[in-house]
């Protein structure tokens, strides 16, 4: 591998490869979702986690987990809108899923390119 971004990107695709199936296969294609939506963005490695960022050496605007749940998480780096509503001031920032349907990877999509739109 020659450049940063080719590195922290084989690191990304390492950790997710640690992770069993069926998560695996499901985090995987987040991953790939996110890449897909916000191709500007850079996949690192975040406080041991999949994440995505500006740039390699910028903080993470989103980061993929999976302890007990996968979870989809916007960090606080990321320019945030109230919800309004009912939720007040309330900030949407995380998500958590155990498969991926359409549905699903219609709305990560869209959460994705709210962080960089």
């Amino acid at each position: 591998m020659s450049t940063k971004d080719e590195k922290n990107l084989q690191q990304v695709t390492d950790k997710i490869a640690t992770i069993d199936e069926p998560q695996r296969s499901v985090m995987q294609q987040v991953h790939e979702l996110i890449i897909a939506a916000a191709p500007e963005l850079k996949p690192r490695i975040w406080y041991g986690m999949p994440a995505y960022a500006e740039s390699a050496s910028t903080p993470a605007l989103i980061t993929l987990r999976f302890d007990e749940r996968l979870n989809l998480a916007i960090t606080e780096k990321a320019a945030f809108a109230p919800a309004g509503g009912a939720d007040g001031q309330l900030m949407p920032a995380a998500w958590y899923f155990e498969t991926l349907d359409r549905g699903t990877a219609d709305r990560i999509t869209q959460i994705v390119r709210s962080v960089v739109d």
